[in-house]
């Protein structure tokens, strides 16, 4: 509890890194044509949300080859923000299950991820 590693690799002698195996452009137009914001993001975050993603990634690769993963953010709800006082961007938490509905849906139906480019880094 409390560990803050700094340069540490998550897996021992494991790969520099790992890519979503979700359709993750698809996904985020998927839930931009249900009226909801969505981007792609070259990163997952800071340390927890890199240290997750890659434990996930590593655990699909080496014990679940058939099994697709990715990372997800969702914004604070607009009460948090409220309540801590800041300017953050915010969306209700039924807007962000039904987003992440349409996430798991195309998620499912759809194989190969959209030819556009797409993706920040943020």
């Amino acid at each position: 509890m409390g560990a803050q590693p700094i340069d540490t690799p998550v897996v021992p002698d494991g790969p520099v890194g790992y890519f979503s195996t979700l359709p993750v452009k698809a996904c985020a137009a998927a839930i931009r044509a249900e009226g909801v914001p969505a981007s792609v993001s070259h990163t997952a975050g800071t340390y927890v949300c890199n240290h997750v993603f890659y434990g996930l990634m590593h655990l699909l690769a080496t014990g679940f080859p058939n099994v697709r993963g990715g990372f997800v953010h969702v914004p604070y709800s607009p009460e948090h923000v409220a309540a801590a006082g800041t300017d953050a961007p915010s969306l209700s938490v039924d807007r962000c299950a039904d987003a992440l509905g349409v996430l798991v849906d195309t998620a499912l139906s759809t194989t190969t991820d959209l030819t556009t480019p797409a993706g920040s880094l943020h």
